[in-house]
């Protein structure tokens, strides 16, 4: 089962996350295979936030991987939106024909309303990871999540269609893991 996880850095917490890198970084290294995709987000310079879609057996290990994180066990995360998610492109983050340089790249979260929308991937060159945010058994969608590539954060807003969703994030993301 593919999980969405986005920890959301609490006010202030830079600092900390630094501190924490390298615990932060092997932590995620147990995770290798099981990673689909990965990296922080960004307001200008300043880390906001993790995003990390993972592959698990059960809801209650995508809690215990999230949850577990050395940057959540020490307060540098506010929240933690953890959702199923569904790889509509198959593939890694690695496996992305851009790379990792190259252009700006943003993570587009749609909070799903009503019926739901963007169940598959649109036709786009640009798009890195795509998928339905899922309730835990996988029956109810809640939103749609996308990392990709795009010149600015509107393009990257248009991958979604704009009146299907209570609200649409965006945030500037980059590959992570180690450099």
């Amino acid at each position: 089962m593919e999980f969405f996880c986005y920890h959301r850095d609490r006010p202030g917490s830079g600092g900390l996350r630094v501190e924490l890198l390298e615990e932060h970084w092997s932590y995620m290294d147990r995770f290798e295979k099981e990673l689909i995709a990965r990296g922080p987000t960004f307001v200008g310079d300043d880390a906001t936030g993790s995003v990390h879609i993972v592959d698990l057996p059960d809801p209650a290990a995508a809690r215990e991987f999230a949850f577990d994180e050395p940057c959540y066990q020490a307060g540098a995360y506010r929240d933690v939106m953890i959702r199923r998610w569904r790889n509509t492109l198959g593939r890694t983050m690695w496996e992305f024909p851009g790379g990792r340089t190259g252009g700006d790249r943003f993570l587009v979260i749609g909070l799903g309303k009503g019926e739901a929308a963007d169940l598959e991937a649109p036709p786009n060159d640009d798009l890195i990871a795509f998928g339905p945010l899922l309730s835990d058994d996988g029956s109810a969608w809640l939103g749609t999540a996308a990392l990709l590539r795009a010149p600015d954060a509107d393009t990257a807003r248009a991958v979604l269609t704009e009146d299907r969703y209570a609200a649409i994030e965006v945030h500037a993301w980059e590959f992570g893991g180690r450099r």
